[in-house]
């Protein structure tokens, strides 16, 4: 049965969508089937990596017609596929808070494709809403990164534990929460980032005690990220090898895949059998 994870939090801009593009294009590499699913009304996933075919329909369809045949789409990367934000009006945040079984729904349609895809990576909007929480409902895992600054560390620390704690009791309609990892992510080399980064890992979340973790991984701030999606391709293709004290992008995406999926990742792979783009200059 296919794996579902989310990536979330309630702050736009933390990096939530080039985080699952890259999750993605590296389970794929790694030999995983993976279909990405873009549940944010602005569609930054849908256009991240180019499609070799893309399907008539998206997620609006797959979620109110309960549809889907015709809403896959192909990216250029093996074993790679998505299916894309159609809804640029924001039409379906109204259809499934309108809906009695909207925020489940979801989550019951995914088992569909559980013989095609060993893992499913779904993105999500910066704010809280009700295809917000039919993305949360819907995994058995959810990922959050948090840039290590004040603000993104309170927001984790209120808004995205408060999420959880509101959506706890939809376990009652069969979609209990999966457990939360909280991923440090665009980690610079500052005192104040380190100082925020150890606070997050001894901080106590109340009643959510126990269902958060902060990961010991960290996602450096590096241009390579940036210059990878700009190239349109996962970052551990394009930067392989780094010089001085920072993990080079393929060694920090290859610990955050062991961590998250370990009875998925061979600890014996060789990094040297990932493919790699022309622009890394191997």
């Amino acid at each position: 049965m296919a794996i579902k994870v989310t990536v979330t939090s309630t702050k736009g801009g933390v990096g939530k969508t080039t985080l699952t593009a890259n999750l993605g294009g590296l389970l794929s590499d790694l030999g995983q089937r993976v279909l990405l699913i873009d549940a944010d009304v602005q569609p930054t996933l849908s256009s991240y990596f180019p499609l070799e075919r893309r399907a008539d329909r998206g997620l609006s369809a797959l979620i109110t017609e309960a549809r889907v045949d015709g809403v896959i789409s192909r990216t250029n990367l093996p074993r790679l596929d998505i299916i894309v934000s159609d809804d640029p009006e924001g039409m379906l945040q109204n259809w499934i808070l309108h809906t009695p079984d909207g925020r489940v729904r979801l989550k019951h349609l995914l088992a569909q494709f559980y013989a095609r895809y060993d893992v499913i990576l779904i993105d999500t909007q910066g704010a809280v809403g009700p295809l917000q929480d039919a993305a949360v409902l819907a995994a058995d895992l959810l990922v959050s990164p948090i840039p290590p600054e004040i603000l993104s560390a309170r927001e984790f620390a209120r808004g995205t534990v408060q999420m959880l704690d509101r959506l706890r009791p939809m376990a009652y309609l069969g979609a209990p929460l999966g457990p939360l990892r909280g991923l440090i992510y665009r980690m610079d080399r500052t005192i104040d980032a380190r100082r925020i980064a150890q606070e997050l890992r001894k901080e106590a979340y109340g009643p959510s005690k126990g269902a958060i973790t902060i990961l010991d991984v960290v996602i450096p701030n590096t241009v390579a990220y940036r210059e990878a999606a700009t190239a349109r391709v996962p970052v551990h293709r394009w930067e392989t090898q780094r010089s001085g004290p920072t993990q080079s992008a393929r060694v920090a995406m290859l610990t955050l895949v062991h961590d998250l999926f370990p009875h998925l990742y061979d600890t014996t792979l060789v990094l040297e059998d990932l493919p790699l783009t022309e622009e890394s200059g191997e």
